[in-house]
């Protein structure tokens, strides 16, 4: 492995982070999608097109960050120059992220349905977030980050989503005793 391959020391963002900041952004696009309430193809594509619209643009637009990284603190860089990564990069990162949500997003719909083999649907994104989890080095990255040759680092720029739900539980708590 090149030199250029691995990443220098960033802060390092948790994976729960990470996933709730996924997890916005996901809301957000399937919300919007669903409102238009297309099926099939159509509605495929027009979740690509959101997706891409908030998790590349937005972000090569706004210093790295989504709605969600925004939401909880983080942004993606190019750790090869230590900057916003370019369109093609984010582009090659989403687009497999994209395709991995929009099938784990059919993958739940279909147990609303009662067919459990629409689970399969998961697979991908569970191959490409599980990378992470086997990741040994100080920044975990998944296979769209290694693809994009990006990461997600910490910062200090955004809403601290995470630190005020936990203060809200923590008064809610106070105020029950």
């Amino acid at each position: 492995m090149s030199s250029d391959l691995v990443p220098p020391t960033y802060p390092k963002v948790p994976t729960w982070r990470r996933s709730a900041a996924l997890g916005t952004d996901l809301f957000v696009v399937w919300l919007l999608s669903s409102l238009l309430s297309f099926n099939g193809v159509l509605r495929f594509f027009l979740f690509i097109l959101l997706w891409l619209s908030l998790r590349v643009f937005l972000v090569a637009k706004n210093q790295g960050q989504s709605l969600g990284r925004w939401a909880f603190d983080q942004k993606v860089i190019d750790f090869r120059y230590s900057r916003t990564p370019g369109i093609l990069e984010l582009s090659r990162r989403e687009g497999v992220m994209g395709i991995c949500v929009y099938l784990a997003t059919l993958g739940l719909s279909g147990l609303v349905s009662g067919n459990a083999g629409i689970l399969l649907f998961w697979i991908p994104i569970s191959v490409d977030c599980g990378l992470a989890l086997f990741d040994t080095t100080r920044n975990p990255q998944t296979f769209h980050d290694r693809l994009g040759r990006t990461i997600i680092v910490g910062t200090q720029r955004g809403y601290s989503l995470d630190i005020k739900i936990r203060r809200w539980v923590d008064k809610i708590k106070k105020d029950m005793k």
